[in-house]
């Protein structure tokens, strides 16, 4: 009798994926997790705040230790900056002068002497012209006292109309302090601002060495400024300052050009008008106007000053053409043609530089606030973290 094997059936055991359908769940456990998550991100939520806003305090705190320092440095960074300016404006005389195999060295000193011969020559005309304005201009004077007396006269009457209306009738019987003070003489003076005088004075006689040196060092400075970076940014290093350098000069070409230009046509229109001193106004009025915005307001005031008495409506309102006229074609004209795209800043920029720089340094702040501006313009067009903000002063 032979028997046949039973066929016995195995069932496989569930893969260890599927075993947690056997067991049994813990949901408090669930329930904990979703709120531990949700702390854990909180706590890091929180810790990125705080570092963000500690990065924003040390950006303040480093921007208000660079301002407090500039202010502190005015003197040093002034004389630097000026002479800067003057070293590139020399620049293509001594360029000129070693073409004909004339040493750097001794062309920069020529160049030097020719700046400090021109600066004698017209820091001694213009300050005859100047006394000689100030005393013959007493002459045509009697207009403004006129007119002085007429708003004093009004202004006393409104303040006595105005006293007998608030002030008590006790309190008029009261005698009134009078304070009595020595008017001050010429030693005082001149001891209270020798300081500022003698700080002037020695920020003048470093510039012509400053300059001199400058010129004289040119190549060397520039290429050691490009190995004071790594290697990878020497050549955007090399780039950026060669940028600064063109727009510097064209800067200083381009004022030099329209200074003499506006000074030229604004000393004829003031001949035509019969005003005193004509062409010192004219020198003053047509390189003043060349401050954005703020110069056209200056300029206006020499001739107008100088022409009381003596202008008619026709004559004021020719000036106020002439000055205004000048400034619109030569800001918004012959300067952009002039400098080209090396000096493109919007006029927001250009506003707040120059109130910044005023309030820093001063009128000298005028002056250089807008080369400063566009130098941080082309640094930032060369950094990759700070195109945003040189986007942002452009046009």
């Amino acid at each position: 009798m032979a028997f046949e094997p039973i066929p016995v059936t195995t069932q496989a055991s569930p893969p260890p994926a599927e075993w947690s359908k056997f067991r049994p769940v813990n949901k408090a456990a669930i329930a904990e997790e979703p709120a531990a998550t949700a702390a854990k991100m909180e706590e890091e939520e929180v810790l990125h705040a705080s570092i963000k806003a500690g990065s924003v305090a040390q950006i303040v705190v480093a921007a208000i230790a660079v301002v407090g320092l500039v202010y502190l440095l005015k003197v040093v960074l002034v004389t630097v900056f000026t002479a800067m300016l003057l070293a590139f404006a020399l620049e293509p005389v001594v360029h000129q002068l070693h073409r004909v195999r004339i040493p750097r060295p001794v062309g920069a000193l020529l160049a030097v002497l020719l700046l400090i011969a021109v600066a004698a020559g017209s820091t001694h005309f213009f300050y005859s012209r100047a006394v000689d304005f100030a005393i013959e201009l007493p002459k045509y004077s009697s207009k403004i006292r006129g007119t002085i007396s007429g708003l004093r006269a009004q202004t006393n009457k409104i303040e006595d109309s105005t006293r007998s209306v608030i002030a008590s009738p006790k309190l008029n019987n009261r005698p009134v302090p009078v304070e009595i003070q020595e008017s001050p003489g010429l030693s005082h003076i001149l001891s209270a601002g020798s300081g500022t005088l003698g700080d002037l004075l020695l920020a003048i006689s470093f510039v012509p060495f400053l300059v001199y040196f400058m010129l004289t060092w040119k190549d060397h400075v520039h290429a050691n400024t490009v190995y004071l970076f790594p290697k990878e940014h020497r050549l955007v290093a090399h780039r950026t300052v060669a940028r600064i350098s063109e727009m510097i000069r064209s800067f200083i070409t381009g004022n030099l050009i329209i200074g003499l230009a506006s000074a030229l046509i604004s000393g004829v229109v003031f001949w035509r008008l019969g005003i005193p001193y004509f062409y010192f106004l004219g020198v003053i009025s047509g390189f003043v106007s060349l401050i954005p915005y703020l110069g056209v307001v200056l300029a206006l005031l020499p001739p107008l000053a100088a022409g009381i008495g003596m202008l008619d409506k026709a004559g004021v309102l020719t000036v106020f053409a002439t000055v205004i006229g000048l400034h619109i074609v030569t800001t918004n004209v012959i300067f952009p043609k002039v400098v080209g795209k090396r000096l493109r800043l919007n006029p927001l920029a250009v506003t707040l530089a120059l109130l910044f720089w005023a309030w820093i340094w001063g009128a000298m702040g005028l002056i250089l606030a807008v080369p400063l501006v566009a130098m941080a313009k082309i640094i930032c067009d060369y950094v990759d973290s700070l195109r945003g903000f040189g986007a942002w002063l452009g046009d």
